[in-house]
């Protein structure tokens, strides 16, 4: 790999200079061999192709003309025709009135099906543009892979394991209010209540699959990004060259710009989805007149859980690197009162103890030892180094950095907005479904 980097921290030992494009810390194993870095590459492989390998069994490789035709004609058979032609055979019977609203099964349908074709058309779009490696950012000729190999596995891992942890319980409350409703409204036969149970069940486990891993796949990428924020809050202790950390910063920044504009697309259609989808199925459920049980409104219980929670993980996720982008200018902050303190200070206080910096106690310049000072008095020298600190600390506060939506952060304030808006319109829906049932009673 071609070492063509502008800016490099100075290295122990030149044999192990690691050869990267971006100023990063050293690892702090540089005393090792080549033999364990490249065994954790090579499980970082296995890692990513595992993963690759999940999303092409649920259609989100559509690389090629064959795959694309097998994909959709999947998605359209599993998540529309069987769902639809059930739906309507199962409500020709004399209880369903009972135990089955069919345009509020119908909604669910439609709800679903419709975040997994969001979810398909976004995802699979930014697998054929980048390929897994560049999507996730892990690619090999950015230098990080073979320095963040272990943090990558573990954050990949920790996804495949959310998916089983919350696909799992909802499939299990799936298939139990199946089970149950068969026993109330059984066809003809056993074995047909049976193949219907199944086919539901497939079918509810596909769609949702889908959304939900294209929710942890956006879950992922942010979390990814968080292992290097964490690191470039550690590089803040030890790198003095300002325009080294300028630069580092506005990768970063650059990085969080490409995922906001890769994923924006994707929030505002789920977001839109899974909030008309609900506020469809509160309307079928205030104005049904008949008791709404487990047995008839039980899928409105759980579709609503999958996809709240689908929703929930992506706020979450963008929430959580927007604040850790913005407390980068909180730790350069205090990395800036302490440095300045420092050479005034009459106390013991030692710099070096605090987690955010690492310069001396008479000036910044003096840990600088690949710089030559400056040949002025030391009064000069103090002032040049504040300023430069200080340009670079409102740098910071001046591009934060984050996950934005057409230029909206997605931070806690964004989100008590969108909470505080949905109430509203839940009020709203309810106030005028009451008061339509109100006015039909003799």
């Amino acid at each position: 790999m071609s070492d063509h980097s502008t800016t490099q921290i100075p290295q122990e030992s030149d044999q192990q200079t690691p050869q990267i494009k971006t100023p990063l810390l050293p690892t702090d194993d540089t005393h090792q061999t080549q033999n364990p870095n490249q065994e954790q590459g090579t499980h970082l492989d296995k890692t990513l192709q595992r993963l690759k390998l999940y999303l092409i069994s649920l259609g989100f490789d559509q690389s090629s003309v064959l795959r694309f035709g097998i994909s959709w004609v999947s998605f359209l058979v599993t998540a529309v025709a069987i769902p639809v032609v059930i739906v309507s055979l199962t409500a020709n019977c004399s209880t369903c009135d009972l135990y089955q609203i069919k345009g509020f099964e119908l909604v669910i349908v439609a709800s679903q099906a419709c975040l997994a074709a969001v979810s398909l058309l976004c995802l699979s779009h930014n697998l054929r543009k980048y390929g897994i490696r560049k999507f996730l950012f892990v690619d090999q000729y950015s230098g990080h892979a073979e320095r963040f190999s272990k943090e990558y596995i573990q954050k990949i891992s920790e996804s495949m394991r959310l998916i089983v942890l919350w696909v799992l319980p909802c499939l299990f409350l799936k298939i139990a209010r199946e089970f149950i409703r068969v026993m109330y409204m059984h066809q003809e036969s056993w074995w047909k209540s049976f193949g219907i149970l199944v086919a539901l069940a497939f079918s509810w486990a596909y769609v949702n699959f889908i959304y939900l891993s294209s929710c942890l796949v956006f879950h992922l990428v942010c979390y990814l990004q968080i292992i290097h924020f964490d690191d470039y809050g550690r590089l803040l202790q030890t790198e003095t060259d300002i325009l080294v950390l300028i630069e580092e910063h506005a990768r970063l920044r650059y990085d969080l710009s490409k995922i906001s504009h890769r994923f924006r697309i994707f929030l505002l259609l789920v977001f839109a989805v899974v909030t008309s989808s609900q506020f469809a199925m509160l309307f079928e459920i205030t104005e049904f007149g008949n008791k709404v049980t487990f047995i008839n409104g039980g899928d409105f219980a759980v579709s609503s859980i999958a996809q709240v929670v689908g929703l929930i993980l992506c706020l979450n996720a963008a929430a959580k690197i927007s604040h850790r982008a913005q407390g980068v200018a909180a730790l350069a902050t205090r990395w800036h009162a302490l440095a300045s303190c420092g050479p005034d200070d009459t106390s013991n206080m030692r710099l070096s103890s605090i987690p955010m910096s690492n310069v001396s106690s008479e000036s910044d310049l003096e840990a600088m030892n690949y710089i030559s000072l400056p040949t002025n008095t030391q009064s000069n020298s103090y002032l040049s180094s504040y300023n430069r600190r200080h340009a670079f600390v409102m740098y910071l506060q001046n591009n934060p950095g984050g996950i934005t939506l057409y230029g909206w952060t997605v931070d806690r304030s964004l989100i008590n907005t969108i909470f505080f808006i949905e109430l509203s319109l839940v009020l709203f829906v309810l106030g005028r479904t009451t008061v339509f049932t109100y006015e039909r009673l003799p």
